[in-house]
Formats: C-alpha cells, structure tokens, sequence
C-alpha cells in the first residue's frame, strides 16, 4: 500500500502588516518557496504532477489561479499544473491533505503543497466587496441560524464566555506565544526551516529578511490590560491575545516512501492521518476540538501518545478552549509560539505551521505531531504527522 511523505517542508519568515513582504506579489513570494525546495532536495520540477496552493482570497493578484501563476512565476516547465485551495484559514493544511491523498490514491507520485496570503495587500473580507455580487452564504444560511452574521471575532467572544475563559488567562497565552517564539528565535530553532528572501524597502534599498518580524518582546500583563477590546463593548477578546494580519507563504514536498528512496531523498515524516470536520458556524472556530477527537479515533491514538500540537492561535480563546477539552500539556502546545506571536497569514498558514511542527519533531525525536486548525464558516483540519 502507497504511503504519503514528507521530504521537506520549507517557509519564508512571516511578514506583519505592512512589513518586509508586503511589497511583493503573491505569485513571486510563492515561487521563492517553489524553489527553495528545488535548491535543498535537488528535486527536478518536471516531475511535479501537481502544485495544489491554499489561498483564502482569491481575489486582485491571488486571482487567476495563484497556484498555477507561482508555478509560473518560480520559472517551472509550463507542463506543471497548479490548483488553489479555499478552506479559508485551513486553506494550506487542506491542500497536504489533498496532495497525500492523490500520492496514497497513485494519481500523483510527486506533489507540492503549500499556500499563500499577502494580508497586507489584500486584508481579510477583501473577497465579500461592496456587497454589489451579493453576500456570502445567502439567504437560506441566515434562515438556519436566525439571520446571525458569522464573525469570526464575534465567535471568539462566544468561545471565552461559554468556557469562561478570563481576560488574564488570554492575555498570558499571548505572552507566553511571543516569549516562545522569541526564544525559538534567539535559539536558531527556526533557521533551518526558514527561506531567506532580498526584499527590498520603501527607500529602495535592499536586504535580506530572514526572521519573523511580528513577535513582540518586553510586554507585560499590564500593558495587554490597557488595550480595548475588540469586538464588543464589555469584552475580552483584544488586539494582544488575537492572530496578527500577516504575509507569508511556506510549501512541502509530498511522495511516497518508496518514490522517497528512488530519488535518494530522506523523508522528514509520514502523514500519519489526515480528517476534516464541521461545527456550528456561529461561534465557528471550535472545530479543532472535534477535529482533534476524530484524528485520534482514527489513528487509534490517545492524547497522550502526540508529543508535540500546532493549534492555530487564531484567537487566544480558542486554543484555550481545545485546551480544557483535551487535557492537553500546554507546553507542548504550540511550544515555539503560534499565530498571536509569528502571525496569521491565512492561506499560507496551515502550511506555516506544518513546516514548523515537522521540523520541531525532527529536531527532538518527537514521534507523533499533531496539527488543527479552526477555519471560516465552521470548519477545521487535523492531521498527525509521525516521524520517520
């Protein structure tokens, strides 16, 4: 039986809002990464079947198929396709998903997966318009749910009032992210998984960018206490224990073991169990909860068996939440921070935080990494990479 591997993973360093990325296209910052793989495997291009690329807006320059335009953009023969991926914040982690089942299925033997978002040029909601084309979902959507308007924000404020999740409990986790990451920083622990990239700034001049540039030190819990809150009145959820608007791409090349050896490349981890689940669209993002439950079921694993988790800080509430559900260690939770520390771009950030986790488990002998992430309209992936 066909397995499916990865044989490396490879990102940029993750751009903030206006940041060293945010001048360049979508398709040119993903081609960087395109290549980055081809320079550390040897990989021959012309034997990719596919380039399958999460982007959640796909609109302006992530229009057209940014899959296939990065393709083209990394100077690769035109003979390999390119297919773009929505599950909105999932987009990347959707798009292994999908690589690994046509690897294990025999359509494909040698795939790329990854994703992009430039949040900078095209911020989230960019895709709803002026509302001219209509709404998303419809009127037959907002029947079901007593015509509520999913947000996301919203939702994340949902989350802490119904597990009680206090404002210092989030603020801490968002303390604790940017302490993490600043300490894997400080560490190299990110240098080996990182693609350096010659940007150039708005002056003209060039240089070469080469660490994530959202993580914040020297913050206090007094300092988060002052910020206000974001998406009601009497709320908790705040700039400091949210996802940070990003830019960033990352991508991971997918075959099989036995296509691994022929081609003399040492595969980093297998893509152990791949799931996908629903949840109520109203408080929308606690689908990794139930993700995670059914990535183990079917793995036949227990909670105790993963030795490292990536739960996207997409807000701090709902990765405090997939918390209590799953007695999980928090330190071996997103233990060299997450999205509220090294930033949220979208598309690209299931394939973001692939790199990382993959990379994480090698670094330390960690047999079993686990990865969820919640997704727009209620949704969420999970997968369990094992080490090889």
């Amino acid at each position: 039986m066909r397995d499916a591997v990865i044989v490396d993973a490879v990102r940029t360093p993750v751009g903030k809002r206006g940041g060293s990325l945010s001048r360049l296209h979508s398709a040119s910052l993903s081609a960087h990464v395109l290549n980055a793989l081809v320079e550390r495997t040897g990989l021959d291009p012309s034997l990719v079947d596919d380039v399958i690329w999460g982007c959640a807006s796909a609109v302006g320059m992530q229009a057209g198929c940014v899959g296939r335009a990065s393709v083209l953009a990394a100077g690769w023969p035109e003979s390999v396709p390119g297919l773009t991926v929505d599950r909105q914040c999932g987009s990347s982690q959707q798009a292994v998903h999908q690589a690994a089942a046509g690897v294990v299925s025999g359509q494909y033997d040698i795939a790329v997966a990854g994703g992009v978002e430039i949040m900078s040029t095209l911020p989230l909601g960019t895709t709803r318009g002026d509302g001219s084309f209509g709404e998303p979902f419809g009127p037959d959507v907002w029947a079901r749910y007593d015509n509520v308007r999913f947000n996301q924000g919203t939702g994340a404020q949902l989350i802490a009032d119904e597990y009680g999740i206090t404002r210092t409990e989030m603020d801490q986790h968002g303390l604790d992210s940017h302490a993490r990451a600043a300490a894997a920083i400080d560490e190299g622990r990110f240098t080996g998984q990182i693609a350096p990239i010659t940007v150039t700034d708005e002056d003209g001049t060039t240089r070469v960018f080469d660490t994530d540039e959202g993580v914040r030190r020297g913050s206090t819990l007094e300092k988060l206490a002052a910020l206000k809150p974001a998406f009601r009145e009497d709320g908790t959820i705040t700039a400091g224990n949210a996802s940070q608007v990003s830019d960033g791409t990352g991508a991971l090349l997918v075959t099989t073991s036995e296509i691994a050896r022929a081609h003399g490349w040492t595969p980093m981890a297998r893509i152990h169990t791949a799931v996908v689940t629903g949840t109520d669209p109203v408080t929308m993002l606690k689908g990794p909860i139930p993700a995670t439950a059914k990535a183990l079921k079917k793995a036949g694993l227990s909670i105790g068996d993963i030795g490292a988790f990536e739960i996207n800080e997409a807000f701090a509430s709902v990765s405090l939440a997939w918390l209590r559900e799953t007695g999980a260690d928090y330190a071996k939770m997103n233990p060299l921070g997450g999205a509220m520390a090294i930033g949220h771009p979208i598309g690209g950030s299931g394939a973001r935080i692939m790199t990382t986790l993959v990379h994480h488990m090698r670094d330390n002998g960690i047999r079993y990494g686990l990865q969820s992430m919640c997704e727009g309209g209620g949704m969420a992936n999970a997968t369990i990479l094992e080490l090889l």
